[in-house]
């Protein structure tokens, strides 16, 4: 094969809600005020668990880590956004790109292994209440938070060392709002049987394992719950659960509607709408969802404005 001089992409072009520019300011108001209320929710959430006596449990040490990962996801997609919709548009270098990959693909994975073991926690803490100090003791806890960072950031390495070592050429436009895995792929002129290869070798533990792990751990939880005699003894046990329940259905459907269902028929500004809901709305509705549906948060936050009132 002739060899054929090829223009190296050097710089992305994201191009935004094009559909929607007369609506640009709208939407910039509206992401900044989610990107807002994200922020202050989660911090509130790390400084209450943090300060107060009563929420030093493993629950809420996984909480303020959800949290964290929230931080991280929202701050390193919504800025991106809130330029785009300003500039109709935007460029970002192949380096930053790759680096925004690196980041949100890290959080992703995080999340995923991180609501696999808040489900753990819950089915420990309702189906083995008797052991639950001793099983989920704070060394333990800190051990599985520290292998899902790590397992986050070793699969997102490899998969984005491997992603920056493609030949992209030709057109460098993405009809997307941040710099996402099939978007970067289909920009590609070169072959990515490896790299998609990789990505299902790393979604075997990624994804389907901590999804195992949550169906079976809620499984046997409503089995335990439900041979509770009492009608308010279930009801406290289903309130402590119901929480990450919610959280982690919205999560996961989300995540399996737009890297495992089929895509065919969706328009681009689906896929992007659907991207938005783990990426923005998801960090912004869990710690509202937390606050909302568990009573120590509430009674944390009503001793904190206490206090500095007094």
């Amino acid at each position: 094969m002739p060899v054929r001089n090829l223009t190296m992409i050097t710089e992305i072009h994201l191009l935004g809600f094009q559909s929607l520019h007369q609506l640009n300011v709208l939407l910039f108001l509206l992401f900044f005020l989610i990107y807002y209320v994200t922020m202050s929710g989660n911090i509130i959430i790390i400084l209450l668990v943090t300060r107060s006596r009563s929420l030093q449990s493993p629950m809420y040490f996984f909480l303020t880590q959800l949290s964290l990962c929230d931080i991280e996801i929202s701050t390193n997609i919504t800025p991106n956004i809130l330029h785009i919709l300003l500039n109709n548009g935007g460029n970002i270098s192949f380096f930053s790109c790759m680096t925004q990959f690196y980041f949100f693909d890290c959080n992703c994975t995080f999340e995923c292994l991180l609501l696999a073991v808040m489900s753990y926690d819950r089915y420990v803490a309702i189906c083995n209440p008797l052991r639950y100090i001793s099983i989920m003791t704070k060394r333990f806890c800190v051990k599985l938070i520290l292998t899902c960072w790590l397992l986050g950031n070793f699969n997102s390495l490899i998969v984005t060392i491997t992603l920056s070592k493609l030949n992209f050429c030709g057109s460098n436009i993405i009809d997307h709002l941040f710099c996402d895995f099939v978007p970067l792929t289909e920009l590609a002129c070169s072959d990515t049987f490896i790299l998609h290869m990789e990505t299902y070798v790393m979604g075997i533990p990624i994804l389907i394992i901590p999804t195992t792990i949550i169906v079976v751990s809620y499984t046997y939880i409503v089995l335990t719950v439900l041979r509770i005699s009492s009608s308010t003894g279930r009801q406290k046990a289903f309130s402590t659960c119901s929480s990450h329940l919610i959280v982690v259905s919205i999560y996961y459907w989300t995540i399996f509607g737009v890297y495992i269902l089929p895509s065919s028929g969706q328009t681009s500004d689906i896929n992007k709408i659907l991207s938005l809901l783990y990426t923005v709305f998801t960090p912004l509705i869990n710690p509202i969802i937390y606050s909302l549906r568990n009573e120590d948060i509430k009674k944390a936050v009503q001793r904190t404005f206490h206090k500095h009132i007094m």
